[in-house]
């Protein structure tokens, strides 16, 4: 898989945007032994947008709900950089069920753009799952 150099490397500064390295942060949840055990839909969230920087193709198909998912995911096109993600609303309506709204900005080609998604999580199995989006 084609990879962000500028920002994959375990000691470099985690796309998500958390003062931490990508190794400490959604590194963890994309490989290694924590590997799909975000403790919560907002970490998994960010562990997602990570993903989507850095072309972690088999981490969002394997994080997105099996009823809901897409047959297939396409990396990012080339002259494609994520820009940042600003999470504004975190909401667990039960134990099993959250609320995800963010703004992630990107540029493609020179242009750019705002993702601005209020996402729907559930906890399957101990496991957090995207499911899908308003946006």
């Amino acid at each position: 898989m084609r990879k962000q150099s500028l920002q994959s490397g375990p000691d470099q500064p985690c796309p998500c945007g958390l003062s931490a390295t990508y190794a400490a942060c959604c590194g963890r949840w994309h490989h290694g032994p924590e590997h799909l055990q975000a403790p919560d839909a907002q970490t998994l969230m960010r562990s997602r947008y990570s993903a989507y920087v850095l072309d972690e193709i088999d981490y969002l198909m394997q994080t997105w709900h099996p009823d809901t998912r897409p047959s297939r995911l396409e990396p990012n096109e080339p002259g494609t950089r994520w820009l940042g993600l600003e999470v504004r609303r975190h909401v667990h309506p039960d134990a099993d069920h959250a609320i995800v709204e963010f703004v992630a900005r990107v540029r493609i080609h020179g242009r750019a753009s705002r993702i601005h998604e209020t996402s729907r999580f559930v906890r399957e199995d101990g496991r957090w799952m995207y499911v899908d989006a308003e946006g």
